[in-house]
Order: C-alpha cells, then sequence, then structure tokens
C-alpha cells in the first residue's frame, strides 16, 4: 500500500520572491506566501492556531527556470527536544523536497503576546547539497538563486531529535524517493545549517514509507518498506543520521510474515507501517526498539486481499546492545473481530501509532474509520490491554481517522486525530460530500482536530479528556486513507503528528485547506471563495500547542515490567572482525540467534572477498535453522547478497572464552546461483556470548 506523495504537475511562469514576516512574527518567510499568515482566535486550552509560512511557487523563480509547480506542505511532522526547541517537517510531494522550521526561544524571540510562536522557516534541507554544495548550508538556500526547488525526495519524510552533542541536540531528518531510496541529513545547530544530503540512505534500494527515532548524542534509528519484499527494515545510525550502516534487522518475523507479506500473491494485503520508537527511560528497558504495524490476521486473509484488521508490534532487545545485527520479536496487539469496523475497513486508517514513556511503558493506537482505539503494554510488548475508545463526545459514531501518540512521565499520554461531523466512511464521496442546495461545500464534512490526554496511560482502563485543539474547520469533505490508491480527497495526505515538550505539553502540527489558494484564479478561475466545491486548494502546515500542563501529572513510580523467558531459552549474541582473504583486511559481522521462533539474524560484510566486496544480511523470507551444541551454535536461513534476494547462508559461531582474549571463533558460508563464498576464523575483536536462561 504506497503511500508516498507526488507533486503536482502543474506549471506556471515563474513571479518574482522575496522575503516576508508573517504577523505571528515568523522569521525568514518567502514572499509571497503559500496561504496568506493566519492566526487563529486559539481554544483556551491551545493556542491560536497559525500557519508555517511556504512559497506559494518553485523553483525559486530566477533565469534558471520560467516555470515552477505549485507549492504545499503535507504531512506535517513535529519534536520538540530536551532544551525546548520545536521543530515542524512538511511534505511538498517528489521531486519538490521538504520544507523545515524551527523556534528556539533564544534565537527566534519568546513567544508573542497572543502565544503564537515566532518560527524561522529554515528551507529545505533535503535539497540544498544537490543545487547548492558550496552556498553556506542548507538553510541558506531560501531566495538562493540556484536553489530550484528541487529535491531528490519530497514524498514522505521524518525528523528525529536525541541528545545534546557539545551542548546542543542532535535533529536527524530522512525525506522519501521512491528511487533510489531515502535521504538523510542532520543538523547540529538547530535547523540552521544541515549535512549534505545522503540520497542512498537505505541500503536497500525501492522504499515506501520511512520513520525514525533517536536516543543519544549518535544513535538514530531507520525503518522503512523493502517494495521487493515488503518487510520493515530497520537500519542503525552512529554518526547522527548522515549514514545508516551500523545495524540492521527485520521488524516482521518469521511467524508472522506469511500474514503480512506476501510480494508473489495477488492482490495480498500485505501490512501498512506505524513508525518506530526507542525506549528512552532510565529503566532496565531503555533501549528496547518497538515497531509497530497492521495486517491481516493469518495468511488465508492475507491471500485474499482482506483488510488488516490486526495490529502488531515488533520488539527489539537486542537493538541496543550496538551489533551490527538485532531481532525482532512480533506480538499482536488487537485483532478485530469479524463484522466489527476494524475488520470492515481494517486498522490501516493512517498511520497506526506508537509511544513510550519515562518508564518504560508502551502505547498503542489506531482508527478503524469509526473510533480511535488505545492499548498498552507494562512488559516491554509482549501483553497488552484491552483496547478502550479514546474520542468520546460529539465525535463518537463520526468518522476518525490520522491518531498520532506521545507520552512521557509515568503514565502521562496525549492522542490526537481528525475527526468529522457526519456518520460515514471518510472516504465516501456520497455521503461526506454531497451536492448542497445552496451550490457551496457547508453541507460536506466538517473536519477538526482533536486531544485527549490521560494521567492513567498504563490503567487497565485510562481516563482521557477530550479537547478540540483546531480553532477552525480545517478541512471540508471526504479525508482518504487509501494513499495513493485512494479514491477520496487527499488534500491533508496521510497522517498530522502531536510532540510533548518539557513541560509536558502537546504540540501538534497538522496540515489544513480550509482556504482557497491564491493560485485558484489560474487553477480554478470563477471558483474562488473558500467554500466554493469547486475552488483550488492545497494543504499547508498549521501549529498549535497547549498553554499550560496537566496539573496531575506525575513523573515517578516502578518501571515497566521484564517478560520471563520460557523454560531451557538458549541464545548467542556476537561481533566484530575476523580476518578476510587479503592480507591486511578484516570481514565484520554481527549475529543474534536463539531456540525459539524468531530464530536468527545476521549481518556480515568483507571488502576482501574475491570477486569484489561482499554484504550479507539475513532475510526474513524462511524460518531459520537454529542448534546449539554446548558452547557452540549453529544457523541458516535466507540471505540478501548485495541487497539481492535469491541466497542462503550457514554460520556457526562459539563462545570459546572470555571477552578480549580472541579465542571466540565465527565461520560462515553464503551460496546461491553460480554463487559461492566461505571464510571463518579467530575474532580480533570483540566477543560471542552463550546466554542461557
Amino acid at each position: 500500500m504506497p503511500k508516498l506523495t507526488m507533486v503536482s504537475c502543474v506549471l506556471l511562469f515563474a513571479i518574482p520572491a522575496g522575503l516576508a514576516q508573517a504577523p505571528a512574527n515568523e522569521h525568514n518567510c518567502p514572499n509571497p506566501t503559500a496561504i496568506p499568515p493566519y492566526v487563529g482566535s486559539g481554544t483556551g486550552v491551545f493556542s491560536p492556531n497559525q500557519n508555517l509560512c511556504l512559497p506559494q511557487l518553485a523553483p525559486t523563480p530566477t533565469g534558471l527556470s520560467p516555470l515552477a509547480f505549485i507549492v504545499r506542505g503535507l504531512e506535517p511532522g513535529d519534536r520538540v527536544d530536551s532544551q525546548g526547541t520545536a521543530y515542524v517537517v512538511s511534505i511538498r510531494g517528489v521531486p519538490g523536497g521538504i520544507d523545515l522550521w524551527r523556534w528556539f526561544q533564544t534565537s527566534d524571540g519568546a513567544p508573542n503576546p497572543d502565544k503564537t510562536l515566532p518560527f524561522q522557516y529554515e528551507g529545505q534541507p533535503d535539497n540544498c547539497g544537490i543545487f547548492s554544495f558550496t552556498n553556506g548550508g542548507c538553510a541558506n538556500n531560501v531566495g538562493n538563486p540556484t536553489n530550484l526547488g528541487v529535491a531528490p525526495g519530497g514524498g514522505d519524510a521524518d525528523i528525529a531529535v536525541n541528545a545534546p552533542f557539545l551542548g546542543v541536540p542532535n535533529l536527524a531528518i530522512t525525506s522519501l524517493a521512491l528511487v533510489p531510496g531515502v535521504t538523510a541529513t542532520h543538523s547540529t545547530d538547530r535547523g540552521d545549517n544541515s549535512s549534505v544530503p545522503n540520497p542512498v540512505a537505505a541500503l536497500l534500494p525501492g522504499d515506501d514509507r520511512q520513520w525514525q527515532d533517536a536516543i543519544d548524542a549518535s544513535t538514530v534509528y531507520l525503518e522503512y518498506h523493502d517494495i521487493t519484499t515488503f518487510n520493515i527494515e530497520v537500519q542503525r545510525s552512529s554518526d547522527g543520521g548522515v549514514t545508516y550502516v551500523n545495524g540492521f534487522g527485520e521488524a516482521i518475523d518469521t511467524t508472522t510474515l506469511p500474514a503480512v507479506v506476501g510480494a508473489a500473491v495477488t492482490p495480498p494485503t500485505g501490512n501498512v507501517a506505524g513508525q518506530t520508537r526507542i525506549d528512552k527511560s532510565s529503566c532496565p528497558s531503555r533501549g528496547n526498539l518497538y515497531q509497530i504495524f497492521v495486517g491481516p490476521d493469518s495468511m488465508a486473509e492475507n491471500v485474499a486481499g482482506a483488510p488488516p484488521r490486526t495490529v502488531y508490534v515488533g520488539v527489539s532487545n537486542d537493538a541496543k546492545l550496538g551489533m551490527s545485527a538485532f531481532m525482532f520479536t512480533d506480538h499482536k496487539i488487537f485483532t478485530s473481530p469479524t463484522t466489527s469496523p476494524g475488520a470492515t475497513f481494517g486498522t490501516a486508517n493512517l498511520f497506526p501509532a506508537l509511544a513510550t514513556d519515562d518508564l518504560g511503558y508502551v502505547y498503542a493506537v489506531w482508527s478503524d474509520n469509526t473510533n480511535i482505539l488505545y492499548s498498552s503494554s507494562s512488559d516491554q510488548g509482549t501483553t497488552w490491554t484491552t483496547p478502550v475508545r479514546v474520542n468520546s463526545g460529539a465525535t463518537v459514531g463520526k468518522a476518525n481517522v490520522f491518531p498520532w501518540v506521545a507520552a512521557d512521565a509515568n503514565g502521562h499520554v496525549v492522542v490526537v486525530w481528525l475527526g468529522d461531523n457526519l456518520v460515514g466512511n471518510s472516504n465516501d464521496r456520497t455521503v461526506l460530500e454531497k451536492s448542497c442546495s445552496d451550490g457551496t461545500n457547508r453541507c460536506w464534512a466538517k473536519w477538526n482536530v482533536y486531544m485527549a490526554e490521560t494521567v492513567t496511560g498504563h490503567a487497565l482502563v485510562p481516563a482521557f479528556t477530550q479537547y478540540t485543539a483546531s480553532d477552525h474547520i480545517i478541512h471540508s469533505g471526504t479525508v482518504s486513507t487509501g494513499g495513493l490508491g485512494g479514491g477520496a480527497d487527499r488534500s491533508l495526505a496521510d497522517f498530522f503528528q502531536v510532540a510533548l515538550d518539557p513541560q509536558h505539553r502537546g504540540n501538534i502540527s497538522f496540515a489544513d485547506d480550509h482556504l482557497a489558494s491564491p493560485q485558484c484564479t489560474s487553477q480554478s478561475p470563477g471558483h474562488c471563495a473558500d467554500n466554493d466545491p469547486q475552488s483550488f486548494r492545497t494543504g499547508q502546515p498549521y501549529f498549535t500547542y497547549q498553554l499550560t500542563p496537566n496539573p496531575k501529572i506525575v513523573t515517578a513510580g516502578a518501571c515497566a515490567t521484564t517478560p520471563p523467558q520460557p523454560p531451557g531459552f538458549e541464545k548467542i549474541t556476537g561481533g566484530g572482525h575476523i580476518p578476510s582473504g587479503q592480507p591486511g583486511v578484516t570481514a565484520k559481522f554481527g549475529l543474534v540467534a536463539q531456540n525459539k521462533q524468531p530464530n536468527a539474524s545476521l549481518s556480515y560484510h568483507d571488502d576482501g572477498a574475491p570477486g569484489g566486496p561482499i554484504d550479507v544480511h539475513s532475510s526474513n523470507t524462511s524460518v531459520p535453522t537454529v542448534t546449539f551444541s554446548g558452547n557452540c551454535a549453529e544457523f541458516k536461513g535466507d540471505a540478501k547478497v548485495n541487497q539481492q534476494l535469491g541466497y542462503t547462508y550457514t554460520v556457526d559461531a562459539c563462545d570459546n572464552s572470555e571477552p578480549g582474549t580472541g579465542q571466540d571463533t565465527f565461520g560462515i558460508t553464503v551460496s546461491g546461483p553460480n554463487f559461492f563464498y566461505n571464510n571463518s576464523g579467530k575474532l580480533t575483536d570483540a566477543n560471542i556470548q552463550i546466554h542461557t536462561q
């Protein structure tokens, strides 16, 4: 189910550009802006809704290009770092690139008297490395004559913040293009400048819907769909999010695989991946990696193309070990009963979402198009509470989609979503976009942004309080949840986000198209009224935040529990180097294997291999076999060699002595069509360990 967003093909003659300042005192704004500056009234609980400034047209009008496409800002995502700096990112669509905004009070000024924030527009961090290598960094691409307003990506975007490096938190950024894949960059000065974009951050070409999260000053995780197998690939970066070559795993394990992946089946339902999340607590669970996704409940349902009625989470306790291979174990969070909305409309009403709090509890939300459903885990994702409905009051029984969740403290959780005022599926034009008697769109479905908050998030039945976060109707009509294959209105694309700041307040970024575009005079002449169903409009990024924190938040408490391993459990982990076939060259490996399914994960790289460098990763296309004998283990499975499927591997590894003595051994054999490779030897560094329980 591809979610990549493409730019509009509309081309216009460009007009001169300059800089402007919005009423919210936003800085560095292009002129003219895509939508005239808008500041709402606020709600008393939330700040006045403000749009974030974008140019109307791109490429930036210069003699380099007489044409331009209309700019939009979709799928806004936001994060707030540990020092209170707020970031918002949105997409233009491929190949338009992404846009970034930043509010850092020291540089950008205190909140305005009306409580709006004076954001600074930071330009397009994913395009300056393509057209402006020598012009002073990504922030300087605003109005730069060499900036064509085009980038490798813009189909999807995500950002992550982690611990400070030299006093400033790191900002990791990714952007999606279908080919070659994921573009990555990062900033160590709060978005003012970014590293030269890396357009091949994904190890596998042909990718879809990436997400990311970060924990310490250098560690960032990136996950995406491998379009060939549609497994969820997860990579680790150790340089703050420029490259992702330091760890690899697949989030859909071999037990779950038949139910949610099947490239050879037509038409398989497959799966929809939500974001990856790291446990950032100070508990023993710190560093656990969680991946949420939805799919069918069985292989039979997958083959039949049934709606994805089951919500899953992949849990990796190995990722935090820092090895180049890690493994996930999948658990079912919930399966919607037959005939329920979740079984009828699926649970992929974009996107399932996940959060962890400061004590290691995990929270999941999803939509069945009618309800926003919520479940929590107190044992690191192994078991989950019976789901509860989050939305209440006037939203009950209406269309509710695009859930997102954030958590902190002890059970403090906020959930946001879009909800309308009519009964009916969000994709149904016959119900939500009826012909109105007065010729306007006044009888269409009207959409608002909602937020629900609880301070008892890991209770069996948490108590939520619901708020309306938008201070105006943000959209009229249908909202598509079908991705590129959806037939309903995609003006808002597929999701929006909420982030919690250090004061425990919800910060919400969302797309909004309640105003007609200034370009409507050329795109829909004679239909430029804001309530005209034929008016030309584009989604634009908006922002609001909770004015005061919940006074009942509790920060102390007991950590989430660790689930016990079954009797007779054995596991082997390891990583390091062994000599290669060429003098002075070493081969690098990482492994995890255990005697219960899912069984194994492997990463191996040898620059000195005969015929050229070889890169091997295990692939969850079949169940590996694992055998333990004393202090050694042997495991076999399917492999990707230099990013290509169709190979098998056999590994023998032994924990012969204490770490650092150089007596542990590792051996590997890889075979495939007209291909054979093997290597073995004693470790030159690091170690292999056998774990029993």
